[in-house]
């Protein structure tokens, strides 16, 4: 790692946060940013992290649906125990890992969340190739999970394929807005796609 990601990371006010208040990850913070502005994570809810290790977001997600809802996180890496979180080791771009994933739920979710990223290559037409790649695949999932009404949040890298992944995206939502959280790094082409009130295919 540089010295100069080393020397921002502990200047950095959001990483100094999630230190201070036990957050395994600074994107905690974006996700809090996220949920203070659109309302996604109701008392009571179901909700799906794809993407989740460390488990920043699943610290979140479960502060926020309470011990009535229902948490489940899945990445490529495992991802140390959380109370009152589900969590599944696996690629959400092979049919097995979606299977455990569906088991894990058991039902309908009322959220899917999607912070996973690709390797950054340094191409960045190739990064945000495989961005959009891993946007698909969370765009399946929730076509297989949510019930109506329901929300699916994303980050995406944005560049030329995105006004037609857009397009995917608006077919199956009521309403689509595009957010970028203050805690996202100022330097990041990530944006979040915000689809509200799921109609189905």
């Amino acid at each position: 790692m540089s010295k100069r990601w080393m020397t921002e990371r502990r200047n950095d006010p959001y990483s100094k946060a999630a230190k201070k208040m036990d957050y395994r990850s600074r994107a905690s913070f974006k996700l809090i940013q996220i949920d203070d502005k659109f309302k996604l994570l109701k008392r009571g809810a179901v909700v799906a992290d794809l993407g989740a290790a460390p488990g920043g977001w699943l610290q979140v997600a479960a502060e926020r649906v309470g011990p009535k809802g229902k948490v489940v996180g899945v990445d490529l890496q495992p991802i140390e125990p959380l109370e009152g979180v589900e969590t599944v080791q696996g690629d959400m771009r092979k049919e097995e890992t979606v299977m455990d994933m569906l088991e894990a739920l058991g039902g309908k979710a009322d959220v899917v969340l999607s912070d996973m990223s690709p390797n950054i290559s340094g191409s960045y037409s190739m990064d945000h190739a495989r961005s959009v790649d891993l946007c698909e695949h969370a765009l399946e999932f929730a076509d297989k999970v949510l019930r109506p009404g329901g929300a699916l949040v994303m980050k995406i890298f944005e560049g030329d394929m995105m006004p037609d992944f857009m397009k995917l995206v608006k077919a199956r939502f009521k309403e689509i807005k595009l957010y970028g959280p203050d805690a996202s790094r100022a330097s990041s082409s990530e944006i979040y796609i915000i689809a509200r009130d799921f109609i189905g295919k």
